[in-house]
């Protein structure tokens, strides 16, 4: 058959694109990009134990997808790179069902959009964990179905679910700025709620909400499992060796008597295992927790952070699963909450230290919209956040090989 000039040119740049791309997905095989999981439940990085003290990014992908002329996350890429503080979790998605209108009416240039930041990652050698669904309510919403139906893998919600996350793993699996993946913000802090009726999502129409709520917006621990599990093996069809998330909260004090009976009873520590590890289910393969109290109310009695962390170490190392502390920070809200702030950022740090959490990133790196109490860049009166993570991070990475450490002939 014959074939223009321009037909074949383009066939052929079809199928070396495709090759290119098959290389790379083997290439990615062969040497597992991101972070993984040892069988004895060792967190690794290139093969080797890693550990390492990130930051939330939150809007990194965000302020440009709601104003795309901002590219001012690629400087914050270069200062995290500067501090070598290693990793961002940022949302890889809308929040409010109307930041998705982009997605659904011209994809390539939304994705154009996402490629740019996960470009300045790549060329600032930070790595990456999107959170590819933050908002609970967001997807339902879009497909005009209740939040109960993240527990219906036959739902619409489901199927949005599943497309998203074939289309942003395909794309950005090959990527070495990719560490891992996680579905979405503190979905388990909404589960079983005694009260639940005065904490549904909330109600704004003009940003894409339905105009009133019901007890099918009430979010379940079991509802969520079968999303959580659902997702995982999504990521997993394409990408078979990175970390992936819950994004997961710490358990509520009462999580387990909430899925029980639907009261605020508190758990003792064989109830907080049991909920923790049924909110990370198979084949999410780290345990994620978000820590801000340096001293918490659990169990009956009070609990110190580096107590709560040793606890939540020896349960993770049971089922072989990396701990991820996905926030931890400080509120500050000016000079009279300084002091303690510092005292508190202090307290929950050297907990992460001597536990030897693997992984942990500090609320909130860059983001304005917590400038009065928890923003932290650079150049702000919070820059001694990044100044401790970065020292941090100093004590507990691998030195690198120097000549000293040659073997003598």
């Amino acid at each position: 058959m014959n074939e223009s000039p321009i037909r074949l040119a383009a066939t052929l740049a079809l199928v070396i694109g495709s090759c290119g791309c098959a290389r790379l997905d083997l290439m990615a095989a062969r040497k597992p990009l991101g972070l993984t999981v040892a069988p004895d439940g060792t967190l690794l990085r290139d093969g080797a134990p890693f550990r390492g003290i990130g930051v939330n990014y939150f809007d990194a992908f965000y302020r440009t997808l709601r104003n795309p002329n901002d590219t001012s996350y690629y400087e914050g890429f270069a200062e995290l790179a500067r501090l070598r503080i290693p990793f961002a979790r940022f949302m890889a998605c809308g929040f409010w069902p109307k930041d998705w209108a982009l997605y659904l009416d011209d994809k390539e240039r939304y994705f154009a959009l996402l490629d740019a930041v996960v470009k300045a990652a790549e060329d600032n050698g930070v790595g990456l964990i999107p959170c590819l669904f933050w908002n609970s309510a967001a997807v339902p919403d879009l497909v005009g179905e209740p939040r109960d139906q993240w527990g219906n893998p036959d739902s619409k919600t489901h199927a949005f679910m599943r497309r998203y996350v074939r289309e942003v793993v395909a794309r950005y699996r090959a990527s070495p700025a990719i560490w891992g993946w996680e579905f979405g913000n503190e979905y388990s802090l909404d589960a079983d709620l005694p009260n639940a009726a005065q904490h549904r999502p909330a109600v704004v129409p003009k940003l894409g909400t339905p105009e009133q709520r019901s007890e099918r917006d009430d979010l379940s621990h079991d509802a969520l499992a079968a999303a959580l599990e659902a997702f995982g093996r999504a990521v997993r069809r394409l990408d078979p060796h990175r970390i992936i998330s819950s994004g997961n909260s710490l358990p509520r004090p009462s999580a387990w008597h909430q899925w029980k009976e639907k009261t605020w009873t508190q758990d003792d520590e064989e109830q907080y295992a049991e909920r923790l590890l049924l909110d990370n289910p198979d084949p999410v393969n780290v345990l994620s927790v978000h820590l801000y109290e340096a001293v918490a109310k659990r169990f009956g009695r009070e609990v110190h952070a580096e107590e709560l962390l040793a606890k939540t170490i020896e349960i993770a190392a049971s089922a072989r699963k990396p701990l991820f502390i996905g926030e931890f920070g400080a509120c500050d809200k000016g000079p009279q909450g300084d002091k303690a702030a510092r005292d508190s950022f202090a307290a929950l740090l050297a907990a992460i230290e001597k536990t030897s959490v693997p992984l942990a990133a500090l609320w909130v790196y860059d983001f304005a919209g917590q400038d009065k109490d928890w923003n932290v860049t650079p150049r702000n009166a919070r820059a001694w956040q990044l100044t401790a993570i970065s020292e941090a991070n100093r004590r507990i990475q691998p030195r690198p090989a120097t000549p000293a450490d040659m073997p003598k002939e």
